[in-house]
């Protein structure tokens, strides 16, 4: 028994050690190696590997001559920040990290365990594609792959880093997870290659220039995250983590901080300048209002003019939808739409209470957002709102005009609670428009047509667009002292934690896409 145990020991040894010229190679390129990178994600010592002696039973264009362990790709599980954690990493020294017949079920086994545990699944990505000399076989992997994608979807957080190459079918699995990381200049995700874009449109451009990670961060978001270094990306996909619960039948984790929770928030009294046409960062109110000053932006460079982060407010975790005055005047557009609305459908799969924070001016206007479906996209927003049964507290800091004001999670369509600040303009739009509209023959007749404008604008603002307008009729739950933000809105929060709701029983709904 002994001696077999040694052969043993030698066997996963020559695993763990092998591969040094490729290891130089992966080094030169300033990328980090399969277990460097699981060294960095999990607890230390952690890590618990599974089929790591697993070889392709491949023949054929001399891949019956080489079978290396691990088949290129390395699984199991592990902790972080002390609660289970499954993984899986290509190794790219192995194959390219190219998926085969047998690299792919090693996938498919370990995302059966993890939905079966109920714990989160991350994916190291640096991979080449399938692998070709497999043909079909490695097509088949990827579409298991992509099938429990969809299964564990609001069941588990999912989790895709990429820290390599990304191209073709594989890079559907990332965007069938619920947050994708990137790292500059070495990783990239695209369908068609450069190569096949030049020979098809002509077109000639670089690997980062058509899918590097600010090309996905800032213009296509498709990437949530981005980072200088694979180190500071994988220690935040630990922070990211620790925010999360581990499957959709738990509440996030609670974790004091030691902010008051009745703390005074009098910053905010001169950060938001009482004119609604003057810009201010809507991040800076968020700042003063959460735990620490601490959170975590999503899509931070995609649809700037809504910003979605993860944050604690007394040690309990909210998402937090809310306009930005500082970009397009904190409009709703296309992509702020399709943002927001996939933001709020991640945090009500996972249990997390929404927080809107409300000062937007309409949708965008013009031919290029109709044309391209600014209904359509809109109607996202209003669809994942709609459709969340978590706890759901608006709060007007100023404008809320027309559909957006509906849209931002007004309490006509189930927000549990709305507040607002005595700056609130609430109304089917601005009061120049509006007496604009309602006033045009008064005004056309006038002989000082400026001066009477300004008069009606004036009587219009004072009827209808006073900041306790919508409380007397119910629609505003609470008109507050800003000061007094942080504490309403940790009441309100602890007061719905035990919300409960059904939803109709249906196979699904049929969102808008």
């Amino acid at each position: 028994m002994q001696d077999r145990v040694a052969e043993l020991r030698n066997l996963k040894d020559g695993v763990l050690s092998g591969q040094e010229r490729a290891t130089e190679a992966q080094h030169g390129k300033g990328k980090l190696t399969v277990r460097e990178r699981l060294d960095l994600l999990f607890d230390e010592g952690s890590f618990r590997e599974v089929e790591q002696l697993r070889r392709h039973r491949a023949t054929g264009f001399g891949l019956e001559a080489k079978k290396p362990h691990t088949d290129g790709v390395v699984t199991g599980w592990g902790t972080v920040h002390g609660r289970r954690v499954f993984a899986y990493a290509h190794d790219f020294r192995i194959f390219g990290g190219a998926l085969g017949e047998a690299h792919a079920q090693k996938i498919h086994k370990l995302m059966d365990l993890a939905i079966a545990a109920g714990a989160p699944l991350v994916s190291l990505n640096d991979g080449a594609g399938a692998r070709i000399q497999e043909g079909v076989s490695a097509l088949a992997g990827y579409g298991g792959i992509f099938q429990r994608n969809t299964r564990a979807s609001g069941v588990i957080p999912q989790i895709s880093v990429m820290l390599g190459p990304c191209a073709g079918g594989a890079a559907y699995s990332p965007a069938l997870t619920d947050f994708v990381f990137m790292v500059r200049e070495t990783s990239q995700m695209f369908i068609t290659g450069p190569d096949v874009v030049q020979a098809v449109t002509g077109e000639k451009i670089s690997q980062n220039g058509l899918g590097g990670a600010d090309v996905h961060a800032g213009v296509s978001g498709v990437s949530h995250f981005v980072y200088d270094d694979e180190q500071s990306c994988i220690e935040e996909v630990r922070y990211l983590l620790s925010l999360l619960p581990q499957n959709n039948r738990e509440a996030p984790p609670v974790v004091p901080t030691g902010d008051p929770a009745d703390r005074r928030c009098e910053a905010l009294l001169d950060l938001v300048p009482v004119d609604g046409n003057r810009p201010y960062d809507m991040r800076k109110v968020i700042e003063e209002v959460v735990d620490l000053g601490e959170y975590l932006e999503v899509h931070e460079r995609w649809a700037t003019s809504v910003i979605c982060a993860l944050a604690r407010l007394d040690g309990r975790l909210v998402g937090i939808i809310a306009n930005q005055p500082q970009s397009l005047a904190g409009v709703l557009d296309i992509h702020s739409s399709e943002k927001a609305a996939r933001f709020v459908q991640m945090c009500d799969a996972f249990n997390v209470p929404l927080v809107t924070l409300v000062d937007v001016p309409g949708f965008l206007p013009g031919v290029d957002q109709e044309h391209n479906g600014i209904i359509r996209h809109g109607a996202k927003l209003l669809y994942a709102y709609c459709n969340a049964t978590v706890p759901r507290i608006s709060l007007i800091l100023r404008k809320a005009y027309g559909g957006a004001y509906i849209v931002m999670d007004s309490r006509s369509i189930g927000a549990d609670l709305s507040f607002a600040w005595p700056t609130n303009e609430i109304a089917v739009m601005g009061a120049e428009g509006a007496a604009n509209v309602v006033f045009r023959r008064e005004i056309a007749a006038s002989d000082t047509p400026e001066t009477t404008r300004a008069q009606l604008v004036k009587e219009y603002t004072a009827e209808l667009m006073h900041p306790y307008y919508a409380a007397e009729r119910g629609l505003v739950d609470d008109v507050i002292d800003p000061a007094d933000t942080r504490r309403v809105l940790i009441d309100a929060v602890a007061m719905l934690s035990a919300k409960h709701a059904l939803l109709p029983a249906r196979k699904h709904g049929n969102p808008p896409l």
